[in-house]
């Protein structure tokens, strides 16, 4: 397993990101959001702000209307969302979150899926983690439960969201997400 912090340049100064919490659930209330608490807890350890939580059921719709608003806010640059990524009828937000990317980021479920599959072998499988940029904003939607979350912050996104992290970050682009095509042609 590679070592992440010897990637981490000390001499450039840290960014914060504001990261927007989304809980997607028909089952869970705020007083039991284990994986929303957790990435919470992790983003403020790790020196970003909490730009927003919500927790909306699994309804493509309430994902959709949360996304477009975070999405449109300025005050928001990530948002993180936990559950709905599952096989059943109800299991929804990948749909919704393709259906709001400008641009999808298909690495991050991959790289998600290699990581779980070391500690819960095939079953990960039935991961639909996925990932996307809209309106200048990076949307990650990971599965619901704690040990997913802890993996997709921990693994993944601490390191991406660290301006710090080399050879590259998701940080360093920010400022280029909103660029339009004619933009990139020099038009």
């Amino acid at each position: 397993m590679m070592d992440h912090d010897k990637r981490i340049d000390e001499s450039v100064e840290f960014v914060p990101v504001n990261i927007a919490i989304l809980t997607v659930s028909d089952s869970r209330k705020a007083a039991d959001d284990r994986s929303g608490d957790l990435l919470t807890g992790r983003i403020n350890g790790d020196g970003h702000h909490l730009a927003g939580r919500a927790m909306v059921t699994d309804d493509y719709d309430a994902i959709t209307g949360q996304l477009r608003q975070w999405v449109a806010d300025k005050g928001v640059d990530v948002v993180i969302a936990t559950g709905g990524t599952g096989l059943t009828g109800r299991d929804g937000s990948p749909e919704a979150f393709r259906a709001i990317f400008e641009k999808e980021i298909e690495g991050f479920g991959e790289l998600f899926r290699h990581i779980s599959f070391a500690k819960i072998g095939t079953s990960t499988v039935q991961s639909r983690a996925v990932a996307g940029v809209a309106g200048g904003t990076y949307l990650f939607s990971l599965p619901g439960s704690p040990s997913a979350c802890r993996d997709g912050w921990d693994e993944i996104l601490r390191y991406q969201l660290d301006i710090r992290h080399r050879p590259c970050n998701f940080v360093e682009i920010m400022p280029r997400l909103g660029e339009s095509p004619t933009q990139r042609r020099g038009g």
